[in-house]
């Protein structure tokens, strides 16, 4: 049984054609940013994260390839992931610079496709010692959705926003490799 809806046209003729929205599952889909599209990116975070970038941001953005990507929800765009390279602390880090889904459209496991996309690139590159972010600290939601994949909060920063409340941000962190020093392997004794 096909369920239809009716388009008008442009030269006002009416025409029914299936809602294939309705007949097949939902495609949940991750593409490139570019310069084509970099207005929706700025778009989306503008509506999405309390916060606002600059234009450096973007333009970084468009240079790290895989490492930023549109989500998109049967060809709509909905949410966006933009991480870079971060070389502190002796650690070659991912960092997760935005990660957000238009608020309709959350829990239905976008977020969880652009964060896995992410925890891919660094399981392939092989050499990240940790992946990490900065969330508000009452954005308990955001919390408990990187917990779920192991990130833990590692310190809170004071006064980390400007011009928002609250202020201060938990940085979140899943470790990727042993930290030196820490040895995975327990010797063993014959007894």
């Amino acid at each position: 049984k096909n369920r239809f809806y009716k388009t008008l046209l442009g030269d006002e003729r009416l025409k029914v054609t299936p809602d294939y929205r309705l007949e097949r599952s939902s495609r949940i889909e991750l593409g490139d940013v570019t310069p084509h599209n970099i207005k929706q990116l700025k778009r989306l975070n503008q509506v999405i994260f309390p916060v606002s970038y600059n234009d450096k941001f973007y333009k970084d953005v468009l240079e790290v390839g895989e490492l930023a990507k549109l989500a998109y929800f049967n060809d709509i765009a909905v949410g966006a992931v933009c991480c870079r390279v971060d070389h502190s602390q002796n650690q070659k880090r991912l960092y997760i610079m935005t990660l957000g889904c238009l608020a309709p459209y959350r829990r239905l496991g976008i977020g969880t496709k652009m964060l896995n996309h992410v925890l891919n690139i660094c399981e392939k590159d092989g050499t990240f010692d940790n992946i990490y972010l900065h969330v508000q600290i009452s954005n308990e939601s955001a919390i408990d959705f990187y917990r779920k994949f192991g990130f833990e909060i590692i310190e809170t920063k004071k006064n980390y926003y400007k011009r928002i409340e609250p202020a201060d941000a938990h940085v979140l962190q899943k470790n990727l490799k042993v930290p030196s020093g820490q040895n995975a392997d327990v010797q063993k004794t014959d007894n």
